[in-house]
């Protein structure tokens, strides 16, 4: 099965593609990951890919789709694959399924994990780390023995300025902005499911399992 998953920052996107991975024996595939795994490999894309990334520029999306198009011919993605969360934008949309139309392998479902923003906020915000040890946290749902110092080795616990609740409603709003018209697209094609993700582990992974069965 060749599947899409969605998520916003938060919304336990990681975690539901690795049981998925487990459940139906198929690779998650992350861009970040192949971009640099096909740039240690030298491989055609992987060269291309390394002169903008060594340059600090964006990869273009024709190279980007390259590079997921050797990953999924690779052996272990034959039974299908898990997108983790690719295609970002509507033109990484098009391109992706321009290059999957051509090799006779389309995506069957595009599954997005909805979780209102107010509990993405919650959930984000809440997170601390400890930069001594490198032991996370988070201060509702894994709260440290003592307010703010590190269980494991003493140190203060920090605030990532990034998991803070204005930085996080923005890395949020670009998000949406972002994938907003990827939803539309894969929607239009009657292929998109929207999974609540809001609740325990094991209830939004059935929900997740439901959507892929229909």
């Amino acid at each position: 099965m060749r599947i899409i998953l969605f998520g916003a920052p938060g919304a336990g996107k990681g975690t539901q593609a690795s049981r998925l991975e487990e459940e139906l024996e198929i690779p998650q595939i992350s861009t970040g990951e192949i971009l640099r795994r096909a740039k240690a490999d030298g491989t055609p894309m992987g060269r291309a890919a390394s002169e903008y990334m060594d340059a600090g520029k964006l990869v273009p999306d024709e190279v980007v789709v390259g590079i997921v198009k050797e990953r999924i011919q690779q052996p272990d993605a034959q039974k299908g694959y898990i997108l983790d969360g690719f295609p970002r934008t509507l033109a990484q949309a098009r391109e992706l399924e321009d290059m999957l139309e051509k090799i006779g392998a389309p995506i069957d479902k595009v599954v997005s994990l909805e979780v209102p923003e107010s509990n993405l906020v919650e959930r984000l915000s809440g997170r601390r780390s400890c930069p001594e040890c490198k032991a996370g946290y988070h201060m509702q749902f894994a709260p440290p023995s003592r307010d703010e110092i590190c269980d494991k080795c003493g140190g203060s616990l920090v605030h990532r300025d990034d998991d803070r609740p204005e930085s996080v409603r923005e890395r949020l709003r670009t998000f949406e902005a972002q994938t907003a018209p990827v939803k539309d697209f894969y929607e239009s094609k009657g292929r998109l499911a929207r999974v609540d993700g809001v609740g325990k582990m094991e209830e939004v992974f059935e929900l997740l399992r439901e959507a892929l069965r229909k």
